[in-house]
């Protein structure tokens, strides 16, 4: 529902959703906005209530009404009923892991700064930090890092590990902290529903081919499942301002940091890296800003949880907010092809193609190409999405993007964003209204 937005949205009355202006009855007008505003100020409506102002409006010699919706940090209910907003559609939500994953979702605050006063020092893998103190000093290009200097205690503060609540005062070790350094059991006690399941699944899709079950810190957690990367995807390189690069271990390297980094710990939801024939994807638990599919154009980078990131940078496993999206859709095309996909909401996606036809003869000998020679090599038609829409529409103009994304196995926000690059670059061109237009294939 649209009080569950998670940005502003401007609403029209008299507007159809195609943009046809019809307008409203000019005498109707200010009966129709005291109606609403009757309507979200009860209370036996909606809970809590909503503060809207509409404002009538003329355009095109037609009255209509204009509805500016604010970004709420509420859950609102309609008849004690709560509804998410899903692609155009209205969805009723029932189940209390989801409710729960919105208010999740509407919080102001990062849930990594939660404090857990009881952890002690001893709690963590302080042996940890020489490792990691080599690791941040390699990433400093020898200028000196100063986790080097620091005692450990030091750092720990420095890494913004150990915390005040600066309401309440209170203070000692934040989620982040368990997280990044807790010993097994303590992560366990404080995140029971932690886990990283990751999965192969090329034979045998329905179970799994192989599988390790991850339950440690994440910095052991980001080894273990680039370990499980290299043991089960081929490894392509390619030259690029005459460095020798590893395409497998830079695209791993972004959807497993991205995974680790920016997952919502507090949610019971089961986090996996899976493996398949024709894909890889990554996906896990999120506080969502919006509901949409990421690319570079549209990319608005917003931390999740910034300690673990600024954490990860630190020691050279990730880099800066939104490099991964940019990298995971340059090296993805060299690699098999095709563009990567970042889906956003309560469960972030990462969906990344595989094009391992030729694995057997590909497995024993690694290939040096140049950018160019890769993209033209592993380009494969078949896991075109645009050529697919068009043979779609040449085959029937009349079908919906529902239908279209049901037909071709698409996420819908996947589809709708295909559409869109197809219609800027001037392919394919909608005529008639949503319900009853067609597509049309230009030449």
């Amino acid at each position: 529902m649209l009080f569950s937005e998670p940005f502003w949205r401007r609403h029209f009355l008299g507007v159809l959703d195609d943009g046809t202006v019809l307008g409203v009855p000019e005498n109707a007008a200010a009966d129709m906005v005291r109606n609403f505003i009757s309507c979200v100020s009860n209370p036996a409506l909606f809970t809590p209530t909503v503060y809207l102002s509409p404002k009538v409006l003329k355009y095109e010699g037609k009255t209509i009404i204009h509805i500016h919706v604010l970004p709420s940090a509420e859950v609102h209910s309609y008849k004690k009923i709560i509804y998410d907003r899903i692609d155009d559609a209205d969805v009723k939500v029932t189940a209390t892991s989801q409710i729960a994953q919105m208010y999740i979702r509407k919080q102001e605050i990062f849930t990594e700064r939660k404090l857990y006063p009881y952890v002690k020092k001893e709690d963590l893998r302080i042996d940890m930090l020489p490792k990691l103190r080599i690791m941040a000093e390699n990433q400093s290009n020898g200028s000196g890092h100063p986790w080097s200097r620091m005692t450990d205690d030091e750092l720990l503060k420095s890494a913004r590990l150990y915390s005040i609540d600066r309401v309440t005062g209170e203070q000692g070790f934040n989620l982040a902290a368990v997280m990044l350094l807790g010993k097994d059991d303590v992560i366990l006690d404080i995140v029971p529903a932690y886990v990283t399941d990751a999965l192969l699944r090329r034979v045998n899709i329905d179970r799994y081919d192989d599988r390790e079950i991850i339950q440690t810190n994440l910095i052991e957690s980001y080894e273990r499942l680039m370990e499980f990367g290299r043991k089960h995807l081929l490894d392509k390189f390619f030259l690029e301002d005459d460095q020798r690069k590893s395409l497998r271990n830079i695209i791993t390297r972004e959807m497993i940091a991205n995974t680790l980094i920016h997952r919502e710990y507090t949610s019971s939801y089961q986090a996996k890296f899976v493996i398949e024939k024709e894909r890889m994807y990554v996906e896990n638990a999120n506080r969502a800003s919006q509901n949409i599919v990421i690319t570079p154009d549209n990319m608005e980078p917003i931390p999740k949880n910034p300690i673990i990131a600024s954490f990860f940078r630190n020691i050279g496993y990730a880099d800066q907010l939104g490099s991964g999206v940019r990298n995971l859709f340059k090296y993805s095309k060299f690699y098999s092809g095709n563009d990567p996909e970042f889906i956003e909401g309560d469960i972030f996606k990462i969906i990344v193609p595989l094009d391992e036809g030729n694995r057997e003869e590909q497995t024993t000998q690694s290939v040096t190409q140049t950018t160019q020679s890769v993209t033209q090599t592993t380009q494969s038609k078949e896991n075109d999405p645009e050529k697919n829409i068009m043979e779609l529409i040449e085959q029937n103009p009349f079908l919906s993007q529902k239908q279209m994304a049901e037909k071709l196995n698409l996420n819908k926000n996947t589809l709708k964003y295909y559409i869109k690059k197809m219609k800027e670059k001037g392919v394919i061109e909608r005529v008639g209204t949503n319900r009853k237009g067609k597509w049309i294939v230009k030449s």
